[in-house]
């Protein structure tokens, strides 16, 4: 991991010296730190299922999202230090226990460390997907080096516009890097495949929150993706905003989205005419989700 000496693996090219415990923007050295490995239930139907989703909690984060629900562990830095054979050995205890696929969420500041795991956890049986859950602040680059490695893509795309990532998340350059991140992402592993149980064994699915009072934001990512990605692109829409850490201060975000806004952008999302994709209803529950594979029958 002698890349971690100069460390780009994010759009931020910090370029630290990470092997001599010094921390980049992602406030992390060379050490993996996670903070709950848990079976979770409640992402898109095709990713949960029944069985679970074995996922893998990473801490620290290389965007600062004001309104972050995991903020404890992405902005606060949660979570306890762990060698790379406990890492392996964590994927294969989430396997033993059936689930669906090992889910790694924020991931991006450990992809060395997470790729000499999978190798320790496959020559010890690890045989689920892999899934890379991420808010698609990524390279090209980084992308590239998990080939072979990763099976699904989970990746946010969140703002249009620059103000808005530099005002919300902190970062510049969001949209051009992670558009071509998912492009990369795409290039990789293709469609979302399913198996004889509606569960993801392969492919992107392209996240996107949405936020209350920037409707437009919204609109411009969904046509961005309709009109840059295959008909056949699988799209899940999330209403599950709430406004906690820093959103409670902001005058744009300290409220949920109302029915009408979600309204506007649910019938949006038919007009562009996805084939594939989930609307997730708003409620108060966050595992509400509806799915809407094949809109087009």
């Amino acid at each position: 991991m002698e890349e971690l000496a100069k460390c780009v693996l994010c759009p931020h090219h910090c370029q630290v010296d990470r092997l001599q415990g010094n921390k980049g923007r992602c406030k992390c050295d060379d050490t993996l730190k996670i903070a709950l490995a848990s079976i979770h239930y409640y992402e898109e139907p095709c990713i949960s299922g029944k069985q679970g989703s074995g996922t893998i909690f990473f801490s620290n984060c290389n965007l600062n999202c004001i309104y972050c629900q995991n903020y404890e562990i992405s902005q606060l830095g949660k979570g306890k230090e762990i060698t790379i054979e406990h890492l392996a050995q964590i994927f294969l205890d989430q396997q033993e226990k059936g689930v669906n696929n090992i889910n790694l969420v924020t991931p991006t500041m450990y992809v060395y460390q997470i790729i000499e795991a999978i190798k320790l956890a496959r020559k010890n049986g690890l045989h689920l997907p892999i899934v890379y859950n991420t808010n698609g602040y990524e390279t090209v680059e980084t992308i590239q080096k998990l080939a072979g490695y990763i099976d699904i893509y989970l990746p946010d795309l969140k703002y249009y516009s620059d103000e808005l990532a530099k005002k919300y998340s902190g970062v510049s350059g969001y949209f051009i890097n992670a558009t071509k991140a998912i492009q990369a992402m795409y290039q990789q592993v293709g469609l979302l495949q399913l198996n004889e149980d509606g569960i993801a064994t392969r492919g992107v699915l392209i996240r996107h929150l949405v936020l209350p009072n920037h409707l437009q934001n919204s609109k411009h990512i969904l046509k961005w993706i309709k009109e840059n990605m295959p008909p056949e692109i699988s799209v899940s829409v999330m209403a599950q905003y709430f406004p906690t850490y820093k959103a409670k201060q902001d005058a744009l975000l300290n409220r949920k989205l109302t029915q009408k806004e979600y309204k506007e952008i649910e019938n949006f999302f038919y007009t562009l005419d996805f084939k594939n994709g989930y609307i997730q209803e708003l409620g108060d529950h966050e595992e509400e989700y509806v799915p809407k594979f094949d809109l087009s029958d």
